[in-house]
């Protein structure tokens, strides 16, 4: 039976616990972690948030407090006062370990049922059941690290910032929908039927009309959503840590936040991060590794052999060459011996990105084994191999295509193989910036220019002529900060003159009504001396992913929704009743199914 708390005060942590505090009487409060019961002796690990202790109930404890030892389950909270003594059986594993509690009084706070989930390091259970009892998954030890990891980041980067001269501002999370690029979560107005408020995707135009108001340096840990469909380590809300600066170019920016991610990485981890990130353009990138978020800590790089090959006769090679595209390919070490049912595996593989099929030529040590062969001489075969650097034992896969399938392809093989094959260098943290990204990129199926990061990102001043002329030349002041190949953090120069953001406009199909409609509180803005400025957004829960080592976003969001959007703890989204619909003046349309019924 629960007993209440009264007058009881912690007056210790389990974790803290050590042979400092040999003799002295504390009150600790947790949960049961095990209980074990010899008879005269019973044994319970209670858990708190720090770590915990064992506590031993001994006949001096009294009888009253022995029954109700021997009633403790797991998961029962319970309230302990006791003396800490040296422990006999010594357990090293356990930074308790050296010390006991012999309790002297025990407090019963509540029971608890068998939990559906044990809470316990690495559990090995169903996303779907952790999710569900989210409260339950939160108790577990190495999830509540993870949280304090965050924690404490978040601290690290307000003081870092704070003393950099940044001013922290809240923007609304209640504004217009501004749709372009991902779909935007709306909220109906009871106040204005038929209006709608969205959900910001990022405080990006209003931390613009922040640098017009004057206030130089802002920043936010700021939430932001997106109506898109989920691909791995991707939620539908999230944490950004955003800011933005007046008066500065990109390199700046990069100095800054560089000193920001050394910071945090230094204070968290103990790691010392080497500053300054490398840089390289994202044509650079696109060429070496076929991504704008290059892993570099390992090898594989793209090479060209379109010189090697024009001329050929091989249909795919030439194909690929006549409309403008190229033919690349990755040497996977030691990958000579690979047979067919593998190489077929991988051809089935890069079709996924768009590609016909994957060609390959064997470096053995008795010959080239290639599945070209035929449309090839030998010499041709041994030049193609020395052009992309293979000696003998490697494996050369070559993708012929429009040059964004093969980079697509190639940067997704080149990952695949290193996995497998082991090829990443382990516990390590290689950043870098990608730059001068296109500004522009066209849309197949819309047969239009959108813009490549979002609308405000200032284009390079040389390359501004050609914006009408030749829109998929032109670079912008953009800059994306790359972590072990994953994308942590993207920003720009902006725009910030009302003739060239209205350009912009245009150039992305909006008429000036539309621009207007969308954007003119931002356009009206620039008619009041905006400064130049630019920013940068770094992805704070990808940030603590890599900070708590762990590869999924998931863990180190406290109630994250699964891959459908969905929350199985709270059964969000969920139906709502006709009144609050009829408030609102929203009806629902039934499918044709279920008017049929």
């Amino acid at each position: 039976m629960a007993e209440a708390l009264g007058t009881w005060k912690r007056s210790s942590m389990a974790g803290e616990l050590n042979e400092s505090f040999i003799g002295q009487t504390v009150t600790l409060m947790g949960w049961v972690q095990t209980n074990r019961d010899k008879g005269s002796l019973i044994f319970c690990d209670l858990r708190d948030r720090t770590g915990l202790v064992q506590i031993v109930f001994r006949e001096e404890a009294g009888q009253e407090a022995l029954e109700k030892a021997k009633a403790l389950r797991r998961e029962f909270c319970i309230a302990v006062r006791g003396e800490v003594c040296q422990r006999e059986a010594i357990n090293e594993a356990l930074p308790t370990g050296r010390v006991e509690v012999f309790a002297k009084e025990l407090k019963i706070l509540s029971e608890s049922e068998t939990p559906p989930i044990q809470v316990m390091e690495q559990l090995d259970a169903r996303e779907d059941i952790r999710l569900k009892y989210r409260y339950l998954d939160l108790r577990r030890p190495d999830m509540q690290r993870i949280f304090v990891t965050r924690s404490k980041a978040a601290h690290i980067i307000r003081q870092y910032l704070h003393q950099a001269g940044f001013v922290e501002v809240e923007t609304p999370t209640m504004t217009k929908s501004t749709p372009e690029g991902a779909r935007d979560y709306l909220i109906p107005s009871r106040k204005f039927p038929g209006n709608f408020y969205a959900l910001p995707q990022s405080p990006q135009l209003f931390k613009q009309l922040l640098m017009v108001a004057g206030f130089d340096r802002y920043y936010q840990i700021a939430k932001c959503y997106r109506d898109e469909d989920l691909r791995a380590n991707r939620q539908p809300e999230f944490t950004q840590v955003d800011l933005e600066a007046s008066f500065v170019d990109e390199a700046e920016i990069q100095t800054l936040n560089e000193g920001l991610i050394a910071t945090v990485f230094q204070e968290v981890l103990g790691k010392e991060i080497p500053t300054p990130f490398p840089r390289m353009t994202y044509r650079e990138a696109m060429d070496r590794f076929g991504s704008d978020k290059p892993d570099v800590r390992f090898g594989m790089e793209l090479k060209d052999l379109s010189r090697l090959v024009r001329g050929t006769e091989f249909v795919v090679f030439k194909n690929a060459l006549d409309q403008g595209g190229s033919v690349r390919g990755i040497v996977l070490p030691g990958g000579a011996a690979m047979g067919r049912k593998d190489l077929d595996r991988l051809g089935e593989f890069v079709k996924t990105y768009g590609a016909k099929g994957l060609a390959s030529i064997a470096y053995k040590e008795d010959g080239l084994k290639a599945s070209i062969g035929k449309f090839f001489e030998p010499e041709k075969l041994q030049e193609m191999l020395e052009e992309a650097g293979a000696q003998k034992g490697d494996l050369l896969l070559l993708v012929a295509d429009q040059n964004r399938v093969v980079f697509s392809a190639l940067g997704a093989l080149r990952l695949e193989l290193a996995k497998k094959y082991d090829l990443i260098e382990k516990d390590t943290f290689r950043f870098l910036w990608v730059t001068e990204f296109p500004l522009l990129e066209y849309n197949e199926e819309e047969k239009r220019y959108v813009a490549a990061h979002h609308p405000f990102t200032s284009p390079m001043e040389e390359d501004i002529d050609k914006m009408e002329t030749d829109p998929g030349s032109v670079r912008a002041k953009a800059y994306d900060m790359v972590l072990n190949g994953e994308e942590l953090g993207g920003g720009s120069i902006r725009i910030h003159r009302r003739d060239l953001q209205e350009r912009m406009f245009r150039l992305l199909g909006f008429s000036p009504e539309q621009a207007q409609e969308r954007f003119g509180f931002l356009l009206d803005a620039f008619q009041y001396g905006p400064p130049p400025h630019g920013g940068l957004a770094l992805g704070f829960d990808r940030l603590v992913m890599f900070l708590a080592g762990t590869d999924n976003i998931k863990d180190v969001i406290a109630f994250p929704k699964n891959q459908n959007a969905y929350c199985p703890l709270t059964q969000a989204p969920n139906v709502v009743d006709d009144a609050q619909l009829s408030e609102l003046g929203i009806g629902i349309l039934k499918s044709k199914k279920e008017s049929n019924q």
